[in-house]
């Protein structure tokens, strides 16, 4: 479910709900017809489908209300079809309330939902196992009883978020947990039993929630939600998606860093799938209209693998799904007010994928010693429709530092204006910052910087992205 720190409120059981293909075209959210969280992805032959559950929260209720998931497919990551509620609180007769996260892993010709849901006894969240017959069910009790409760020796602090592998040999694992807990166990070829020991997973580096697990080339990855202020977040009431690789699918795991920054909703739940030849994540956002922490959607943007097996950060797109979200920096000319002999203006737009905020392996800006307010701008010999920024900052430690503050400006063509409903234009180090606002029409952007007392600011990375 990824849960933050509230306590969700009962839900009731549903018995029956129509399932209504509606289909949507390409867009970030994905589906706005209802609110949709906690997305897990899956391909079968030329289908992606996304097992999501549903936010029911009235507006301005300060608790999940989830009671159904629902199944969300499309044949080319563009346009989507809500198949409708494929399974509820009452598919599961020994649950009482809270459907949370899940996940489908295909087995034996058939299909295993693993989910988050309340039993009605002791313990507060379990997990339970449903199993149909096609990737849109219908869904039944599989077990007959929870697969993880309070009750298992050496459960997470909140047996949540299931994530389900299959390996080569044909060997399953599951990883789940929440509140710091995770916990990882092999289960049986019949996909209901557990086998062996649970165990705690090593070398998550700040987990928090929402494992996700998947092999890429023979490479193990483990994303999961974090929500610590080393280069997450700026608030640890948010996430971020951190995720580690290893050799052995129980680890020990190599935390390789974050794939997908702070989000609109506290709550940062992600999956990564291979579709056609292309990795999309999968996650879920605050932006559809009305939404908020507890009515969220989902959203699908591409993601891409460097060379050495590391993951790009993904920069979210709204309003342009998963064919947008183009860097228009990179052919863009850019200039500056002021760049220090030790330092490159190149730097904020050759491509790099900055480390930290000390990283000089691509360049860097600067304009040491120069202070007070200062710009760097990208020119472009057309107009460019332009809704989004992100900055990564650079700090050396010495008399470059993090800025004061910053404002993205356009030129309106007689003067630079600050572009419209901009929101906050984060300072922070060892991470990209995210800057939004309403879209402008322009050949020129400029990031206007304001230094801290007595320090002059710098940029690994300045990416500016079409609408």
């Amino acid at each position: 479910m990824s849960v933050r720190r509230w306590v969700a409120a009962a839900c009731g059981v549903i018995t029956a709900v129509a399932a209504v293909a509606t289909p949507a075209l390409a867009a970030n959210p994905i589906i706005t017809a209802i609110y949709t969280a906690d997305p897990a992805p899956l391909v079968v032959g030329n289908t992606m489908y996304i097992y999501a559950g549903r936010d029911e929260a009235p507006t301005g209720t300060s608790n999940f209300v989830m009671r159904e998931w629902h199944v969300l497919s499309s044949t080319d990551a563009n346009t989507w079809t809500d198949n409708g509620a494929k399974a509820n609180i009452a598919t599961f007769p020994w649950a009482g309330a809270d459907a949370w996260a899940g996940e489908v892993e295909p087995r034996n010709g058939k299909y295993y939902w693993y989910t988050s849901i309340n039993g009605n006894g002791a313990g507060w969240m379990d997990i339970g196992v449903a199993v149909g017959n096609s990737p849109l069910g219908p869904f039944t009790d599989a077990k007959g009883g929870p697969l993880i409760s309070d009750s298992t020796a050496n459960s997470s602090g909140l047996n949540i978020d299931p994530t389900v592998f299959v390996d080569d040999d044909g060997q399953a694992y599951m990883y789940w947990g929440g509140y710091w807990g995770p916990r990882a166990v092999k289960l049986a070829s019949d996909m209901i039993n557990t086998v062996g020991s649970v165990i705690t997973p090593q070398g998550l580096t700040n987990y928090w929630e929402a494992p996700w697990m998947f092999k890429r080339n023979g490479l193990y990855y483990m994303m999961y939600a974090a929500n610590d202020t080393s280069g997450c977040v700026t608030n640890s009431n948010y996430a971020c998606q951190r995720y580690a690789t290893a050799t052995n699918p129980l680890g020990p795991w190599t935390h390789r860093g974050i794939v997908l920054g702070q989000v609109s909703s506290t709550t940062n739940h992600a999956g990564a799938v291979e579709f056609n030849g292309q990795w999309y994540l999968v996650y879920h956002t605050a932006d559809a209209p009305g939404g908020g922490n507890f009515r969220r959607s989902v959203a699908v943007d591409k993601m891409y693998f460097n060379a050495d097996g590391t993951i790009q950060k993904v920069i979210p797109t709204v309003g342009g799904g998963s064919s947008s979200g183009t860097n228009l920096a990179t052919s863009a000319t850019a200039s500056t007010s002021y760049v220090s002999s030790w330092e490159n203006l190149s730097a904020i737009n050759n491509g790099g994928t900055p480390a930290n905020s000390q990283d000089r392996s691509n360049l860097a800006y600067g304009n040491w010693p120069q202070q007070g307010t200062h710009w760097i701008e990208y020119q472009w010999p057309t107009a460019q429709s332009i809704n989004k920024s992100s900055v990564y900052w650079f700090d050396d430690n010495q008399g470059i530092d993090l800025p004061a503050g910053c404002q993205v400006q356009y030129w309106n063509g007689s003067a630079y204006v600050a572009v419209p409903g901009q929101s906050s234009c984060g300072v922070s180090g060892n991470t990209e910052n995210v800057i939004t606002f309403n879209t402008v029409s322009t050949t020129r952007l400029r990031l206007s910087i304001t230094s801290r007392s007595g320090y002059s600011t710098g940029v690994l990375e300045w990416k500016a992205f079409q609408a």
